[in-house]
């Protein structure tokens, strides 16, 4: 999942830079990234008959100036 701000936050979140503190706009950004990813990996595992998700992850990666990427990932387990 690829996610972005709007220009007007981004430029206000980067003068929040300058004087230390955190990016409150970016913070929520993350959360609601992570929530989605989380959501589409679990539905992933349900399509695929899963009891659970064990060993999961999230990852990040900058795409672009204001753009990240978040990913979840563990491994589906069935029940016996």
């Amino acid at each position: 999942m690829i996610q972005t701000k709007n220009v007007g936050r981004d430029i206000g979140q980067g003068l929040k830079s300058l004087v230390g503190g955190e990016l409150a706009t970016y913070t929520e950004m993350m959360n609601e990234s992570r929530a989605i990813a989380t959501k589409r990996m679990v539905e992933d595992a349900e399509r695929m008959g899963a009891d659970a998700i064990v060993a999961l992850r999230y990852g990040t990666s900058a795409i672009a100036a204001g753009a990240t990427e978040v990913f979840a990932y563990g491994t589906a387990v069935r029940f016996v």
